[in-house]
């Protein structure tokens, strides 16, 4: 049963079943190689017919100093191998070429015959040529580098992100603009029997769709081009504090304000720009005005300009202690006014036995530095609150330099004691001994300097109409305390 499918030369009977040449132009004409190579003719066979090379897939490629056997049905295995799984899959070309070959045979016979065999020195140059070829898209193509470049990652930590649901490999967050927005097409399905209607309404929901894709991507690149998210999370204030970056002005924030909405038009190295040059703008108009005013006063060189400034500064500060001088000049003559109207006033309620009225002073100065108590003692004795803070002031420092030891003397001014004598007020002493248990008063003249008693002035009104409160001997002690360091009488 075997040598039925065996071959045989017409011409020298040889066996021929591993290769063959066969006519194409006279019917079960097949020789063997020598044959052919001879020119043999038989019958209407001629050297010059067409041939076929019939091979039986068991001869040798590579001769008989090839190591393993390898047939040319199984090298022809081989080169589809490698061209389908690729150049180190060495476990599927095995399995491709056949159970015979194992994975370590596959390599060492490709590598060995095809690289550094014959065919491959033939075929690899020892030097290869740089056959690279730059096939990148113009920029703003459908093709474009910028379409396909990784943006660079946002300026927030990885709690940040968290916080955010932002991820930074998508560039997307977890929740985006228009959140609801895939749910246009989540339920499209094309059909075959689908009519135009239905093809036309589903192509109008995938056109949406795109206008929405679009939109959030657009507000997604406007917060990274203007760098929102740092900003929203406080970073931005700091990048620009480390950064030296001019202040902005309250009126530069007004236009940019007004200008928000043109942010979407412009980019944010535009947007600053444009800024920027308005400040310069504003610069050098206030410079040009600067200019004219020198050219104006006469000066043609910079050099005049700092002795000019000096002069001028000079000038407006003697105007302004001028200013200053007359304002006081006229308070001072106000409240000299009146204080001569208030003490005829003073006089002739206390003859008509009732206080002076406070609602005056309400208009003098220095009169919200007075207690309500204070407003009632000038305004019965007739005193501007200017005076009687002065007043208040001489009293205290002669009482704390007593206390330290320095002699003084009273320095109260003449004006007062006037203002006292038309008031019909006297004035007396209230001394206190250094224990807070035993404590007497003692009517005018005062106690000597030495003494171990403390001096306390009290100025009583001689009306008998005047408010009372008991004293510590018995009987009424009529007045207000004028001023009493640490503690008050009445």
């Amino acid at each position: 049963m075997s040598e039925l499918g065996k071959k045989y030369c017409v011409y020298c009977l040889a066996e021929v079943s591993p290769l063959r040449f066969r006519c194409t132009d006279c019917p079960d004409i097949e020789l063997c190689p020598d044959c052919f190579s001879a020119g043999a003719e038989i019958g209407p066979h001629r050297r010059w017919h067409g041939y076929q090379l019939v091979d039986g897939g068991r001869f040798t490629l590579w001769g008989p100093e090839a190591e393993g056997g390898w047939t040319s049905r199984e090298e022809q295995l081989l080169l589809d191998a490698i061209e389908q799984f690729g150049f180190g899959n060495w476990e599927d070309m095995a399995a491709h070429v056949g159970a015979s070959r194992t994975p370590q045979e596959v390599m060492e016979h490709y590598v060995s015959m095809y690289i550094h065999g014959n065919l491959g020195k033939a075929c690899i140059p020892a030097t290869i040529p740089n056959r690279v070829t730059d096939h990148t898209c113009p920029g703003g193509g459908p093709l474009s580098p910028s379409l396909t470049t990784p943006l660079p990652p946002l300026d927030i930590s990885v709690a940040e992100q968290q916080q955010l649901g932002y991820m930074p490999l998508r560039d997307d967050y977890e929740i985006e603009y228009d959140q609801e927005a895939e749910a246009l097409i989540s339920g499209l399905s094309v059909n075959y029997d689908d009519d135009d209607v239905e093809i036309e309404l589903k192509r109008a929901h995938v056109d949406m769709y795109v206008r929405k894709l679009r939109e959030r991507q657009r507000r997604k690149d406007i917060a990274r081009d203007y760098n929102l998210v740092p900003a929203f999370l406080g970073k931005d204030k700091k990048e620009r504090e480390r950064a030296g970056r001019r202040k902005v002005t309250k009126e530069e924030k007004e236009v940019r304000l007004r200008l928000r909405p043109l942010y979407q038009f412009m980019s944010c190295k535009e947007f600053d720009d444009f800024f920027e040059n308005l400040h310069k703008e504003k610069v050098l108009r206030a410079k040009i005005r600067e200019l004219q005013r020198y050219r104006r006063n006469g000066l043609t060189k910079m050099e005049e300009s700092a002795e000019y400034e000096a002069a001028r500064h000079k000038r407006e500060k003697r105007k302004e202690n001028k200013a200053a001088a007359a304002a006081a000049a006229a308070a001072a003559a106000a409240s000299a006014a009146a204080s001569a109207s208030s003490a005829p006033a003073a006089k002739k309620g206390r003859e008509d036995g009732r206080d002076g009225d406070p609602a005056g002073l309400e208009n003098l100065p220095g009169c919200e530095l007075l207690s309500d108590r204070e407003k009632v003692l000038c305004g019965s004795l007739g005193l501007s609150p200017a005076r009687y803070l002065t007043v208040k002031t001489i009293i205290v420092k002669d009482h704390l330099q007593k206390r330290q030891g320095i002699p003084s003397k009273s320095r109260l001014p003449a004006y007062l004691d006037k203002q006292l004598e038309a008031a019909g007020v006297r004035t007396t002493y209230s001394v206190t001994r250094r224990s807070p248990r035993r404590r007497k008063r003692h009517p005018f003249p005062a106690p000597r300097e030495n003494s171990p008693f403390r001096v306390k002035t009290l100025f009583l009104p001689l009306s008998p109409r005047r408010a009372s409160c008991p004293s510590p001997t018995g009987g009424f002690h009529h007045g207000l305390l004028l001023m009493s360091p640490g503690h008050c009488y009445y």
